[in-house]
């Protein structure tokens, strides 16, 4: 299976009827509008590609056809993938297309942002999205995100982050000159701004989950 070219439309016959499900071939899985599915890829060395499925049809002779909305990697995006993009990170798009439902070979879920920063468990179906892309200029909706560290990077879900106890910003742990597993060691962090302030409260519980959980961490992020 093959992506049709943005913006260029798939020719669709008279005659068809639309359909409430469509159950993947060899498995006993059942697919509605409204659901993440995993499609074929037309090179067997990439991962399937994710859709949103839009709308079932049937021909006359029981071909079904599904119409979706494509998600990108970001690999697949004109800008590439970038350090802050998670490896399950995906760019819902305006590419519309219409394709064989017999190239669907699984479901899973795109959550939300949010959503997936608080699961506890991450499976092979969870993906999540955070930006609306167009294909056709490479834009990105939102364009500014909030931003995180010394470095002035997005949060990234994959990257263990560590949060000062006194300004309650976020550190990557290698931008505060320690290792990862240091980082997973320590009860208290004070950055080098707060680590000499003597007014710095320490609390038993140093670190919410992450910063997508701190709401009122992210609402005084400077934006990009």
């Amino acid at each position: 299976m093959a992506k049709t070219r943005p913006g260029v439309p798939s020719k669709i016959k008279t005659g068809r009827k639309e359909l409430d499900t469509y159950t993947i071939k060899g498995t006993n899985k059942v697919v509605r509008a409204g659901d993440y599915v995993l499609m074929r890829p037309s090179d067997a060395g990439k991962p399937p590609y994710v859709a949103r499925v839009e709308k079932i049809e049937a021909d006359a002779r029981n071909n079904v056809k599904v119409h979706c909305r494509w998600y990108y990697r970001p690999e697949e995006s004109l800008g590439g993938r970038r350090q802050f993009h998670g490896a399950k990170e995906l760019f819902l798009s305006d590419h519309f297309d219409v394709q064989s439902a017999h190239t669907i070979e699984g479901k899973c879920i795109v959550h939300t942002f949010k959503s997936y920063t608080r699961l506890e468990n991450v499976g092979a179906e969870d993906y999540y999205c955070r930006f609306e892309y167009k294909a056709a200029t490479g834009a990105f909706t939102p364009d500014r995100v909030a931003v995180y560290c010394k470095c002035e990077m997005p949060y990234n879900p994959d990257d263990l982050m560590v949060q000062c106890d006194g300004c309650k910003d976020w550190y990557h742990p290698a931008c505060v000159g320690m290792t990862t597993e240091e980082a997973k060691l320590l009860d208290h962090f004070a950055c080098a701004e707060c680590s000499s302030d003597d007014d710095v409260k320490k609390s038993q519980n140093g670190f919410t989950a992450s910063p997508a959980d701190d709401v009122k961490v992210e609402a005084k992020r400077r934006k990009r």
